[in-house]
């Protein structure tokens, strides 16, 4: 679904966790676009890395194992990023310090973080986010996480990541279309996987398809 959005101010984000590989190159492709650096890592034990999300990293593949209740493991992976809420609480925090600080885009709806954020106190404005997604840059204090690629999109192109998905396991464009698929692609996984479902679909413009409890793909995936 790498079309042309008209409606603007009704586009969302579908992310199928089940058809992500974990190939990364949704990862890439936002640095690449962004022109953010590479973040310096160690081994932790796992396949994810970096180990988490920050100033130089807005799109992380998380990766997650463990056993299911009936003891057979699961391996997910969970492209995640900010969910752009439809109102999002981090804007309200931050305009209690300082109304140019951020803002969610009249044309697009996409949650936008301006230099002034750096003068909202950033644990404030992290721990607002229900997903734990704002970060803040070291040198300057300002908050950052992902913008939706408003460049892009203002100008009828699809985000990086999505453009960079070879699974579509990312599709972008109007809403009623979106979730339209998405309740398609659930009623199917639900014949295999019964507890299938699309996360908070009225609340974000980032939805992700899951077919398992939330929180086994990380702690802040919250239904």
């Amino acid at each position: 679904m790498h079309t042309t959005v008209n409606n603007k101010n009704d586009i969302v984000k579908l992310i199928d966790v089940t058809k992500c590989t974990a190939c990364r190159g949704c990862q890439v492709a936002c640095k690449q676009w962004k022109g953010l650096p590479g973040a310096k890592t160690k081994q932790t034990g796992t396949y994810q890395n970096p180990p988490d999300l920050s100033a130089q990293t807005l799109k992380l593949v998380r990766f997650s194992e463990g056993l299911k209740e009936n003891g057979k493991p699961f391996w997910y992976f969970f492209s995640e990023q900010c969910r752009h809420c439809i109102e999002p609480p981090c804007v309200d925090t931050i305009a209690g310090y300082t109304p140019d600080g951020a803002t969610k885009d009249n044309a697009t709806g996409a949650v936008l973080f301006g230099p002034k954020s750096k003068e909202a106190p950033f644990e404030e404005v992290r721990t607002s986010c229900p997903y734990n997604i704002p970060r803040q840059d070291e040198k300057s204090k300002v908050l950052v996480k992902c913008n939706l690629c408003i460049d892009r999109i203002t100008n009828n192109r699809v985000p990086s990541c999505v453009l960079s998905c070879p699974t579509e396991a990312m599709v972008f464009g109007e809403r009623d279309a979106i979730l339209d698929k998405a309740k398609k692609r659930v009623e199917f996984l639900k014949q295999t996987y019964p507890k299938a479902q699309a996360l908070n679909a009225d609340e974000v413009r980032v939805i992700y398809i899951v077919v398992d409890d939330p929180k086994k793909y990380h702690q802040y995936a919250v239904a």
